[in-house]
């Protein structure tokens, strides 16, 4: 997931746990309502949340609008495990993979898209540090 205040980007992998895909972006608001209603339907082994870090090693001060919502999943869904995966630069490679895709400019602001396509970024990032 990359959380953010009004959205959150939600990316999945497939069973072999080889390749992120985008999901979808929903306005975090209603974050928990749709992750439970997902839940339901899915199995998932566990949830990755985008850890915002400065370029100092710092927690960002997007942290604390994580930590408690963090809080929260852990309590609400116990038996799934949560850790953070770094986030940096994912907005900015988002931007790029767009770029690179074609998309056009008025695609390229769609913010929802950039954010579920940074979610996907944090996924395969998570999937490949794994793999080796």
């Amino acid at each position: 997931m990359d959380y953010g205040r009004k959205r959150t980007g939600i990316a999945v992998s497939d069973t072999l746990q080889l390749i992120a895909n985008g999901l979808t972006t929903v306005p975090t608001h209603t974050l928990l309502t749709f992750l439970e209603d997902y839940f339901k339907k899915e199995e998932v082994e566990r949830i990755l949340v985008g850890l915002p870090k400065q370029m100092n090693n710092e927690a960002s001060e997007n942290m604390k609008y994580i930590q408690p919502f963090v809080g929260t999943l852990k309590k609400r869904f116990p038996h799934i495990p949560v850790e953070y995966v770094d986030e940096r630069f994912t907005s900015v490679l988002a931007h790029r993979t767009m770029l690179e895709g074609g998309l056009k400019k008025k695609d390229r602001q769609n913010k929802a898209l950039v954010d579920e396509i940074s979610a996907t970024i944090i996924l395969q990032t998570y999937l490949e540090s794994k793999r080796f």
